[in-house]
């Protein structure tokens, strides 16, 4: 399994940023459709944003769309979550997640083998 590590969480007052990375090492992970989902106190965890192997196309959750962003760097070996326009309903632990290589999935849990230990993000004033 891919081993994942992600960074970048913290606090930020609504309306603000931030971006959150996902790292591998000894994978490259544009073989991998990558995840990044999230899990509220008491809420089941949710796929928020997703972007495929094959061809980069890209899925986002209806409540983040238009003020989030994924991406991948090439060069770093690295997938982002850029964060714009953060709302206090945004806060929870967020994971990246692999999928089996070369094999592209909805953006839901099941399809997600590697997970990350998460990174926190509050949104609060």
């Amino acid at each position: 399994q891919v081993q994942l590590v992600e960074s970048g969480g913290g606090l930020v007052q609504p309306g603000g940023s931030l971006r959150l990375s996902c790292a591998a090492s000894r994978f490259t992970l544009d073989y991998y459709a990558i995840g990044w989902f999230r899990q509220a106190p008491g809420k089941e965890r949710e796929g928020v944003s997703c972007i495929s192997s094959s061809d980069g196309s890209t899925y986002y959750a209806d409540s983040v769309k238009g003020r989030f962003t994924i991406s991948r760097d090439h060069a770093k070996n690295t997938v982002y979550l850029q964060m714009n326009s953060l709302k206090p309903e945004d806060t929870a632990v967020y994971y990246c997640a692999a999928a089996q290589p070369r094999v592209d999935v909805a953006c839901i849990e099941d399809g997600f083998v590697s997970w990350g230990q998460g990174t926190q993000v509050t949104v609060s004033s």
